[in-house]
């Protein structure tokens, strides 16, 4: 198949795996699709080729907009969307960002063995969910004060480790170190601050989860070894972001932008993409204010981490300095990356939405533990599916900006999930037939996330380990789930 027709939209295939759209009218450059025929007969269901159609509409987008194995239709922009797009003469749109701010993932590795925990999960996450603040409002680990919010913005995972939860080792396996240094929290509004002032410590809602897993299958052994991976190794996977906080950060710039750069809105084909020129005072007080968001994402998820350790060390008779942090990635963010533009290097914004990361070796922005083996990237599966960690592969910055998956990528809508399933049956048939202990606030929430309401995480993975995007390194299976 040489030619793939969508609804009006005929993509062109430019090699295995690569689909392009190709340029026409006002498309500043053409729109490329990752995927496998399977793959792209799911993403091509909804509105996902469109919204990346409209992408490349925005002033400043370099070489193509980028849609991931795992895309689906998103706000304005697709969830699975990358684009580059100029720091200088270009733009930046909180819509191709997403309102989920640092919306991302962290693994810990644990000493534990599958049958260690085996005949405990019942009790593993009963504790787990008494201890792990989820579900939708306010209640987190930690209740912090104005100063704290202040800080924990200014400096993210710095302050955690200041206040007693977290190791130093931390800070060495976090993107970024923990910490984004542009962060302005003087651009964060007081009622996106009072939103996030009792959220840090905690999971949220909708898909975001802490999964106690076990290591199924290794598939790089020298890499695995480098992750501190084996097969039967107990991890743990926590994924949830910026809270209400990221939300109101989101919701406010895009409000001001709307009605700031009118004329820039009013040239797109999607107001959902309204965006910011690169250099304007918006466009600066945006940036701030988002990675001030990051910071806060990265301290939750720090927390989190830092109950579950301590959890786990009660049960189980450990140090919690036995349970180190593997990586934590973003897959919901903006950021300020040199990339090389028809043969010179330039500074981009780069926008991931729904899409992580995936720097292979060499890159200095690398942590020190990882700069020779590559960055480490987690995929999550569903509940029933498992999950994949893998590392930065060579080709990722020619091919996507540097950039894999996020995860396997959702089939159906959350209504469509709750017609189709039924959140108690979910549950009794993860645990009677897969061994895997799940629990929630509502069964409303198991069933929207079941296991079939996901494309197949194994058909995202292979695609990216064999574009060189993202390699496989491992890949894990549920023992327990907890969520909001």
């Amino acid at each position: 198949m040489t030619t793939y027709d969508a609804d009006g939209i005929t993509l062109e295939r430019v090699r295995e795996y690569v689909w392009e759209i190709p340029r026409e009218g006002d498309m500043r450059v053409p729109a490329r699709v990752l995927a496998s025929e399977e793959l792209l007969d799911e993403i091509s269901e909804d509105k996902t080729l469109q919204q990346l159609k409209n992408a490349t509409h925005l002033p400043g987008v370099q070489e193509h907009a980028v849609c991931m194995p795992d895309g689906h239709q998103g706000y304005g922009f697709p969830v699975g969307g990358v684009a580059g797009i100029d720091a200088e003469d270009g733009c930046i749109s909180p819509g191709a960002i997403g309102y989920d701010l640092n919306c991302g993932v962290r693994m810990m590795t644990t000493p534990l063995t599958y049958d260690d925990v085996r005949g405990r999960e019942a009790e593993l996450v009963d504790t787990l969910f008494a201890n792990v603040p989820a579900g939708l409002g306010g209640g987190g680990v930690y209740e912090g004060s104005k100063a704290d919010v202040e800080e924990i913005l200014e400096r993210g995972v710095e302050w955690a480790l200041a206040e007693g939860f977290a190791l130093p080792s931390d800070l060495d396996h976090c993107e970024d170190e923990g910490r984004r240094t542009d962060a302005d929290p003087s651009r964060v509004s007081r009622k996106a601050k009072d939103r996030g002032k009792n959220q840090v410590g905690s999971l949220g809602s909708g898909n975001h989860f802490l999964e106690v897993q076990r290591v199924t299958d290794v598939y790089r052994d020298d890499v695995a070894r480098e992750f501190g991976l084996e097969a039967d190794r107990i991890v743990v996977l926590v994924h949830c972001g910026s809270r209400g906080l990221g939300h109101q950060v989101c919701t406010d710039y895009l409000r001001e932008i709307e009605q700031t750069h009118a004329g820039m809105l009013d040239r797109l084909p999607d107001r959902e993409l309204a965006a910011a020129p690169a250099g304007s005072q918006l466009a600066e007080d945006y940036y701030g204010a988002m990675c001030a968001a990051i910071n806060f994402a990265w301290v939750n998820r720090q927390l989190v981490m830092h109950r579950a350790r301590e959890v786990i060390a009660k049960l189980f008779d450990l140090d919690t300095g036995e349970m180190e942090l593997l990586y934590d990635v973003a897959h919901n963010i903006g950021k300020k990356e040199v990339h090389r533009i028809e043969g010179e290097e330039r500074e981009l914004y780069v926008h991931r939405k729904g899409a992580t990361r995936a720097f292979p070796a060499g890159r200095p922005e690398l942590p020190a533990a990882y700069r020779d083996v590559g960055q480490p990237v987690i995929i999550p599966g569903s509940m029933g599916a498992g999950s994949y960690v893998l590392r930065g592969g060579e080709n990722s910055m020619d091919v996507s900006f540097g950039s894999t998956a996020h995860g396997a990528g959702r089939l159906m809508s959350r209504t469509q999930a709750k017609q189709e399933f039924w959140g108690g049956d979910v549950r009794d048939d993860l645990r009677d037939h897969q061994q895997v202990y799940v629990k929630a606030e509502s069964g409303a929430t198991v069933a929207e996330e079941a296991p079939g309401v996901y494309k197949d995480v194994d058909e995202v993975v292979r695609v990216s380990d064999a574009l060189g995007i993202g390699d496989r390194v491992a890949r894990t299976f549920p023992v327990c789930n907890i969520k909001g």
